[in-house]
């Protein structure tokens, strides 16, 4: 990955909120930030080339108060949106963008863009929803196995660079619900399985890195209701693209794509490493 932050503009609230979000990851990372604009020929075909211009600077004025030294620059794109993003994350450390745009519905929490960017970038895709306004001192990581490796590295580095401390979090929901007492001790004894092996997967990582407060945490519950309640303390909670449960042609799992819909504070999808 290359050692630059990109953020999408469009001047919505979201938006404004993961300006701010990049421009702070970029200070705390010593990383370049660029920001852009995707100015479709509706909008050069309506005249207002000159606003969206406007509407980029202004985030970038934005972005230099917030982090003073780092080098900033800014590119309007000629669309359309995804595909121009998804080319800006192939020589990006990270794409940054809003939950939901001006032209999404007013009732969405997650926007078409936001969600087809996390399936399709070539890195970490950072969806923020509003501007932080507590620090909790925590990123959270779903982990749910090897599969989880690269989310797992995006978030020890978010955490050393936070100096916070990382939960690692790994939650498993019985398959079936049954009244019968043999069936119930039978799932019990299944997710006390699979929490030991993931408590005991987890202690490589906190041996390789003994700088970093690492914490694990497993439950029996849904992946996507664990992380999402997590999230109302966290300052981020980062995620694979797709996990154990992923047909291998979904670009998006289950479990990402909830997340990303209910989660309270921003949200990190990672993608697997290639090859």
């Amino acid at each position: 990955m290359a050692g630059r932050i990109v953020a999408g503009v469009d001047g919505s609230p979201p938006s404004l909120a993961a300006v701010e979000w990049a421009a702070a990851d970029a200070l705390r990372r010593s990383l370049d930030l660029r920001l852009v604009h995707v100015c479709e020929q509706w909008s050069r075909d309506a005249g207002i080339v000159e606003y969206c211009a406007g509407m980029l600077e202004a985030a970038a004025d934005r972005a230099r108060a917030l982090a003073p030294g780092i080098g900033i620059g800014t590119d309007m794109l000629p669309g359309p949106v995804v595909a121009d993003l998804v080319r800006e994350s192939a020589e990006a450390d990270s794409l940054v963008v809003g939950s939901r745009g001006l032209g999404g519905f007013a009732g969405m929490v997650l926007g078409s863009t936001s969600l087809a960017l996390a399936g399709h970038a070539a890195g970490p895709v950072v969806v923020v929803r509003e501007a932080a306004t507590v620090r909790h001192g925590r990123i959270v990581v779903g982990y749910d196995g090897p599969h989880s490796r690269t989310a797992m590295e995006y978030a020890l580095t978010q955490a050393r660079a936070q100096d916070a401390e990382l939960l690692v979090l790994f939650a498993w929901q019985p398959p079936i619900l049954s009244s019968y007492a043999a069936a119930y001790d039978m799932l019990s004894e299944g997710f006390q399985d699979k929490a030991r092996v993931a408590a005991h997967e987890v202690a490589p990582w906190r041996e390789a890195n003994p700088g970093a407060r690492i914490v694990d945490d497993q439950r029996c519950d849904h992946p996507v209701a664990a992380l999402r309640n997590a999230s109302s303390t966290a300052d981020l909670v980062v995620v694979g693209s797709r996990g154990l449960g992923g047909f291998a042609s979904a670009l998006l799992g289950s479990v990402s794509h909830g997340v990303l819909h209910h989660a309270v504070c921003p949200v990190a999808v990672v993608p697997p490493a290639s090859g």
